[in-house]
């Protein structure tokens, strides 16, 4: 970096940032300088600095903005009095007032010619004023805000706008119609009458700048207003003001980090930068040198002397040559033409045919036919410009689709970089605003808000539910924290490093200690912190050194340990953290390679590791943990996912916003989620995130697996079912976790059985749907994968009713296998008896890493469950009949259990071949054998009353008479056996 830039005082303002100006002229002889606190306009003399500035005061207010015409014998000036006046240059002498507003003036531009000059503001529309004779030739209305900025191309066919929310209009200036309007594309400066977004087309006038949303330039093409590339670099804050260099090559910007940064526009990058101490709020090129004046919100200006190396090229080498390339604002030829010939040759029509060289070849044809009209034609007068003009547009438009095509074929070897990898994000966050206060995080707790004031932030708590305790002080912070986690024990905060002798800082604040003094401070030392979490009785920070920091709640250093990459986000809940790193560079189509963790922080232990799934070319907008648990992802496509341990742990979609938004100017800025609803706040474009004030209203929206359109037509219904089933997915991994460790599962035990009976009724709905639509054998596979006894022998009194006899006799074959036949449970809540008699899960258990991308085998949900619940109350009522099954768990090796016979206690040895085995002789092979045994811990199940052994009798009565008879004539022979052998 060069030694620091020196600022001089300029302007005598009130003490407070205001938007200042500043213009080169031609020649490179006068500064021109206006500050909107001072209601003066000063003209310097470049050559002898501190030379006493000649100023002009014909303003009764600040003065907001400045246009030199190309010359330089025009000055304007825009003021907040609502006027507009011209001066002549360099004397600065009066010529008269152009027109009135009746609101401030923001922005003024002249066309390359001089003869038209543009003036827009807070007024609704932008004048377009005739220099000769000041009179208005067209008003152009379309913005819905403030316009801040204004440019002619050097062609004089278009005119850019762009206004205080970010929207960028071009306008047609033979018609004054709108030919293109991209919306939200700049920052929002809406807030600060300090800051304005500026734009400037190329000195070739084949792209248009314009800040970006992410700190960064865009580029945009003149005839299509489709993005070409961006300048993105080292700028921490947004782009406040740009400025091409005299050939186009070099680019000057400034942005709220107070950075001013010279960019390469060929390659794409940053090659000098200066830090100044107040925000640089307008930049302006010498013409005839290697010179950048700039002028700060608080009125000083300085010239940055050579901030093109002069190693490279100057930043007027060519600049003459784009004046003369052009008759009349045309472009006739390009660089690479040996000869500035104005009709061109055959031999460059047929090298340009070739489709090697698309792109250059659209824009020489589209010229080459423009000197060939004028050499053709009679272009002499006014004439003959029209015809030069109607030959441009139609030229434009033939090639306008060509031109498109071949950029989407060849974006992945055009010459742009290769899309940046996304930076790290702290979720529940908004971006900084100058003067605003933000959002550090808001999430289902509550919220923390900052404001800068003076050097330093305050800090403020809030919690919806205001009558959880005593409410949190506010805090004044001097370190200038950037980023934020709250959860109900307190909260932490961090900010980056600030130059090279700041440290990066974290800061822990509990809401409430036995002992005074709770709160600690730690500083990183060469590192910067670029994510943080809590969670039960634990802090982590994630570093620029891809370094995990945990400490405890009172301070202690506990683990540090490595992480794969650079960090994007990290969330924490009770004992886990989950944090995503970036797995690579992004791919050449643009998506973002991420991996995601899981850790046990109190077990030490790795829960999840694998690839976290993102929509294409989308980024990462949101991170956490639903109010259950359940991890979860929100992109910037509107697609939110939640990880499941089914399939040996996957992500399952849950949430679509294309299909739920009502407008295509909603967004959602996510808050948060629990079982079947999405928490969120619904944002109007231009504005993708809340603000503070007014306070956001927290909209509720169902979670909707996006589903095929089904044949059916109950989609609903079917998205409620997949739904209740990831949520007893769910439940039944709480249960299994909460077993192992020895702890009641009794309360999930209920919340899981009354999963299962809201899964039944679902599928009944769904049964009486596909009967309606004659889909039998969908309502077969439905009736199989009932839990509950009641639910088939409803089910049947269903179908009698809608009279489908062979349906009914299906589904009671089903009731009778469930009853005489042993299955293992269903497939969506595996579970086996372990030895000591704990439940153990299909899923691996919590101390087991979960590996997202690992094959896994998952029983198919249409095997044939038991009625697990009347089991376990015949199981307490001493009637149940055990049934022993396989050990792999497959539901058809399970043995079939027969009714036990009356008299099976006589019997002993071999004689009781065939018959079923007594409750006690059960009993003794299920204390062999239990590791072996199918069932399911539960509570009452009052649907299971009818299942008694009294009721159950009536339906089992044939088969124990024949058994019974079997009985008696075994006997009956043993005994002639025994006589005949003592005889």
């Amino acid at each position: 970096m060069k030694r620091s830039l020196k600022l001089r005082e300029a302007h005598k303002g009130t003490g407070s940032p205001a938007l200042c100006s500043i213009l080169w002229d031609a020649d490179g002889r006068h500064l021109v300088t206006a500050n909107a606190s001072d209601r003066s306009v000063s003209i310097h003399d470049a050559s002898h600095p501190p030379k006493l500035a000649k100023e002009v005061r014909d303003h009764k207010d600040g003065v907001t903005a400045l246009a030199l015409s190309p010359g330089s014998g025009s000055l304007a000036s825009g003021s907040i009095d609502h006027s507009v006046k011209i001066y002549s240059f360099p004397d600065g002498e009066f010529q008269s007032n152009v027109t009135r507003f009746t609101l401030p003036i923001r922005s003024l531009a002249f066309n390359k010619s001089g003869s038209l000059l543009a003036a827009a503001g807070d007024d609704d529309g932008i004048k377009l004023i005739a220099t000769i004779d000041n009179t208005i030739s067209k008003v152009l209305k379309g913005h819905r805000g403030p316009v801040t900025g204004l440019s002619f191309d050097p062609s004089n066919e278009f005119l850019a706008s762009v206004d205080t929310f970010g929207t960028v209009i071009y306008w047609e200036l033979s018609s004054g119609k709108q030919m293109h309007t991209l919306k939200a594309i700049a920052p929002n400066c809406d807030a600060d009458a300090s800051l304005i977004n500026a734009l400037s087309w190329s000195p070739n006038g084949e792209t248009l700048a314009v800040p970006g949303l992410k700190n960064d330039v865009v580029m945009y093409d003149r005839d299509t207003a489709e993005k070409m590339f961006t300048l993105k670099g080292d700028h921490e804050r947004p782009v406040c003001f740009l400025a091409w260099s005299p050939n186009g090559k070099y680019m000057a910007t400034a942005g709220l980090d107070k950075q001013v940064l010279i960019w390469d526009a060929d390659l794409r990058q940053d090659i000098e930068r200066q830090k100044i101490d107040d925000r640089i709020c307008s930049l302006a090129w010498k013409q005839n040198g290697n010179a950048l004046a700039v002028i700060d919100v608080m009125g000083k200006i300085g010239i940055w002397e050579s901030p093109v190396p002069s190693c490279m090229k100057s930043p007027t080498d060519g600049a003459a040559d784009l004046q003369a390339r052009g008759t009349n604002g045309l472009l006739l030829f390009d660089e690479d033409d040996e000869t500035p010939s104005a009709c061109g040759s055959l031999d460059d029509a047929i090298e340009e045919s070739h489709g090697e060289s698309a792109p250059i070849g659209h824009k020489r044809s589209r010229k080459q036919s423009i000197s060939d009209e004028i050499c053709d034609g009679d272009s002499d007068g006014e004439d003959g410009l029209l015809r030069q003009i109607e030959s441009r547009k139609r030229s434009a438009a033939k090639h306008k689709k060509h031109t498109r095509d071949w950029k989407e074929g060849n974006a992945s070897s055009s010459n742009s970089a290769r899309p940046k990898m996304q930076e790290a994000f702290q979720p529940g966050s908004t971006p900084a605003e100058t003067g605003k206060r933000r959002f550090l995080v808001y999430n289902m707790l509550g919220s923390i808000t900052t404001i800068e004031n003076e050097g330093y932030s305050h800090v403020e708590v809030d919690f919806h539910d205001t009558g959880r305790g005593p409410r949190v002080p506010a805090m004044t912070d001097y370190f200038g924290f950037t980023m934020a986690a709250l959860n109900e024990n307190g909260s932490v905060f961090s900010n980056p490093c600030k130059g090279e002798k700041n440290m990066s800082t974290l800061m822990y604040r509990p809401f409430s200690s036995w002992a005074n003094n709770s709160e600690w401070l730690m500083r990183f030392e060469g590192e910067e912190v670029k994510a943080v979490a809590l969670g039960a009785g634990w802090v982590a920070a994630v570093t620029s050194l891809n370094l995990l920091r945990i400490f405890t709640e009172g301070g202690l250093q506990r683990h540090i340990l490595c992480v794969n990459g650079p960090v994007v986000a990290a969330a924490g809940y009770e004992d886990k953290l989950a944090i995503v790193t970036h797995a690579s560079e992004c791919l050449s189509s643009g998506d973002q390679m991420l991996d995601v963790l899981v850790l046990n922080i109190l077990e030490g232990a790795k829960l999840v590791e694998g690839r976290l799934p993102m929509s294409p070319t989308s980024c990462l907008t949101w991170f956490g943990f639903s109010e259950e648990g359940q991890l979860s992802s929100y992109d910037s496509k509107g697609v939110l996912r939640v990880f499941s341990h089914q399939y040996g742990g996957s992500w399952l979609p849950v949430f679509s916003a294309e299909k739920a938004r009502k407008s295509e100017d909603e967004t959602y800025w996510i808050v948060g989620l629990n079982a079947s609803k999405l928490f969120c706040i619904i944002c109007k474009s231009p504005n993708c995130y809340p603000t503070v004030m007014p306070k956001p209203v927290l909209e509720l929206l169902s979670l909707s697996f996006p589903l095929a359109s089904s044949d059916l037509g109950a989609a609903d219904l079917e998205s409620e079912l997949t739904l209740s089933q990831l949520h007893l997915s769910q439940t039944q991994k709480k249960i299994q976790d909460l077993a192992m460790a020895g702890l009641d599962t009794a309360a999930l035990d209920d919340e899981a059985f009354n999963t299962e009976a809201a899964i039944d009724r679902c599928m009944l709905r769904l049964i009486a749907s596909c009967c309606n639509g004659d889909k039998l054998v969908r309502a077969t596979e439905l009736a199989r994968s009932l839990s509950l006894e009641k639910s088939v022998k409803g089910a049947i009194k269903l179908v009698t009713a809608l009279k489908l006899p062979i349906l009914a006799e299906r589904f009671s074959g089903i009731l009778e296998e469930r009853l005489f036949h042993g299955c293992r449970t269903p497939a969506a809540v595996p579970c086996v008896v372990a030895s000591q008699g704990t439940i153990t899960n299909n899923v691996p258990s919590s101390s087991d890493t979960i590996r997202t991308g690992a094959p896994a085998l998952s029983p198919s949900p249409l095997s044939c469950p038991r009625f697990r619940r009347r089991d376990a109350i015949e199981e307490k009522a001493g009637g149940k009949e055990d049934c022993k099954g396989a050990g792999d768990g497959d539901a058809t090796a399970g043995v079939k259990p027969k009714p036990p016979s009356s008299d099976s206690g006589k019997h002993e040895g071999n004689d009781n071949k065939g018959q079923m085995p007594s409750s006690s002789a059960m009993e003794e092979g299920d204390s062999k054998g239990r590791t072996n045994l199918v069932q399911s811990r539960g509570p009452t199940n009052p649907f299971a009353k009818t299942a008694s052994p009294q009721e159950r009798a009536s339906l089992l009565e044939s088969i124990r008479k024949m058994k019974r008879a079997a009985n008696e004539n075994d006997g009956k022979s043993s005994n002639k056996k025994a006589r005949v052998q003592k005889q």
